[in-house]
């Protein structure tokens, strides 16, 4: 089963500005990996970072209350819904045990549509909505 601590942290600007977790939990993740890929990996956010989190993947009702710990577990977070399984549930829609969509169980700030979206994709919203945003040298 998938563990609730299987969330990776990444300091995107390299400053403890801004962190990215990746909640990774099926095909999603391989563009997450890739979007966050030499960007250095923290254990946690540091005290006083933004936190970023990227719900990657499909969410069964199994994982669902875990999804939901990690979130509570960062207020203030923005939540992005990354690719159609965590938007809707994706192709698995219409299965008894798939949530449908992670905004179902958490508010979310951000959709990124695709099957899956790209790594640009992931890269490009957080620089438009984050690159300034609670910095001080931007």
């Amino acid at each position: 089963m998938w563990q609730a601590g299987a969330v990776r942290y990444y300091d995107w600007f390299g400053d403890g500005s801004l962190v990215v977790g990746a909640i990774g939990l099926a095909c999603c993740v391989v563009e997450t990996d890739a979007a966050t890929a030499g960007r250095p990996e923290v254990a946690s956010p540091p005290d006083g970072a933004r936190v970023l989190l990227a719900v990657a993947g499909t969410v069964t009702d199994a994982v669902a209350p875990a999804v939901a710990r990690i979130v509570a577990a960062h207020p203030g977070a923005s939540i992005v819904s990354f690719g159609a399984c965590a938007s809707a549930g994706g192709p698995y829609w219409d299965s008894p045990v798939v949530t449908k969509g992670v905004d179902q169980l958490v508010p979310v700030d951000h959709y990124l549509p695709g099957c899956p979206p790209s790594p640009e994709a992931l890269a490009a919203l957080i620089e438009a909505h984050y690159s300034t945003a609670g910095r001080t040298d931007g």
